[in-house]
């Protein structure tokens, strides 16, 4: 494996290169040797394989942090280990369920958001689903005859469709229905991003509201796509396209580094639950000090090993670690620290010494001519001075 990242600038570019590797061979596959690409499309393909680099980069940097590379390390190494199969699986179902596909989590903030989220995500996943469906071939529709269609899934036959049958119906308007389900979830964000005055203190522009900006020019002008071909007779359609194309072009190179790429990490959550909690919301991990349970051993253990990866030394004179503490008992010995009333010596005038360097006084204690480290003349000078003064 090392000896093939050599041919590569980094890690992250040999990642990039064998997923466009994949999607090129499976569209190979799916488009029967490139002899059923549809043309009409060829913007939308070179957006998505930029997209598909992007996200794999943008994915690749974000999964070597130590925070992340730990949590994934650890959620292997569960998954290896066979007396937690039945554990493992029972967190990661529950986890999904409740997570991604109600995404419980949001409905417990309102039902209000709860709903805006879920029309917002579930649109775009499904708008994403069909879109890379067909502009990378894997599935198309052959005609069978003038009232059959026969849906083609990675150049392998699947199940006919009467041509104007309901089911073809939906299946048609696909694109259309989750269109709706963004542009409504998106209306709502933006209303409450309006009308809401606790979320205009926290908001920016280019972070909070351009993603629904561009969401919404995308659904918007797909939509007058379907207006225009239905009920228009395909007035100013060439336009239309060509301006539909332009905002999924923007949104699909924009996606890996804006605000929606939590999208795809979202799926990480199941490993909190299976990683850190050996019982459902009970603590198992006992504080140091004053025994209170406050963590489990594997959130601990991953805690110690990130912040060794980035050069915190947080180790206590006894060789404790900050993190072998409750929070409670954490806050106390910081307080202890700033007061200076664990000092080696007891001197509660002496400075504190912190990580960065800085030096700083005890606090709510008068500082002491030692602490400036002047010659011991200067200092009854500077006392002389001070008694002329008052």
């Amino acid at each position: 494996m090392r000896q093939l990242e050599k041919s590569f600038y980094s890690k992250t570019s040999m990642y990039a290169f064998f997923v466009t590797l994949l999607l090129f061979m499976s569209m190979w596959i799916s488009t029967d040797q490139f002899t059923d690409i549809d043309m009409a499309l060829l913007g939308y393909m070179i957006s998505s394989f930029i997209f598909a680099i992007g996200l794999t980069i943008r994915m690749a940097s974000w999964l070597i942090r130590p925070a992340t590379h730990q949590v994934v390390k650890r959620s292997l190494k569960n998954l290896k280990t066979k007396n937690r199969t039945k554990r493992n699986f029972r967190s990661i179902l529950k986890t999904a369920i409740d997570n991604i596909i109600l995404q419980k989590f949001i409905f417990k903030r309102g039902i209000y958001r709860g709903v805006q989220h879920f029309m917002i995500a579930w649109g775009c996943i499904g708008s994403f689903a069909i879109t890379f469906g067909l502009t990378f071939g894997w599935m198309r529709f052959d005609l069978i005859d003038p009232n059959t269609y026969q849906i083609i899934v990675f150049n392998m036959p699947t199940i006919k469709l009467a041509a104007h049958g309901f089911i073809a119906e939906l299946v048609y308007n696909g694109l259309n229905i989750t269109a709706i389900m963004v542009m409504i979830g998106v209306c709502m964000a933006l209303f409450r991003r309006v009308k809401s005055q606790d979320v205009k203190v926290a908001q920016r522009v280019e972070f909070d509201l351009f993603p629904l900006y561009l969401l919404l020019s995308v659904t918007l002008t797909g939509l007058l796509l379907t207006v225009s071909y239905a009920f228009l007779d395909g007035w100013m359609h060439p336009y239309l396209t060509l301006i539909h194309q332009v905002t999924v072009v923007i949104l699909l190179v924009y996606f890996p580094f804006g605000k929606l790429f939590h999208l795809p990490i979202r799926p990480l959550a199941t490993a909190v639950p299976m990683n850190y909690q050996e019982v459902i919301k009970v603590d198992t991990r006992a504080c140091k000090k004053c025994g209170t349970t406050y963590s489990s051993d594997d959130q601990i253990t991953d805690v110690k090993e990130i912040l060794a990866a980035q050069s915190f030394d947080l180790q206590l004179a006894d060789g404790s670690y900050l993190a072998d503490y409750c929070p409670a008992c954490r806050r106390r010995i910081r307080v202890m620290k700033q007061m200076n009333m664990e000092a080696p010596q007891g001197n509660p005038y002496d400075p504190i010494s912190t990580m960065n360097d800085i030096h700083m006084s005890g606090f709510g204690k008068k500082r002491s001519d030692d602490f400036y480290h002047l010659p011991k003349e200067q200092q009854k000078e500077e006392r002389e001075e001070e008694e002329i003064v008052k």
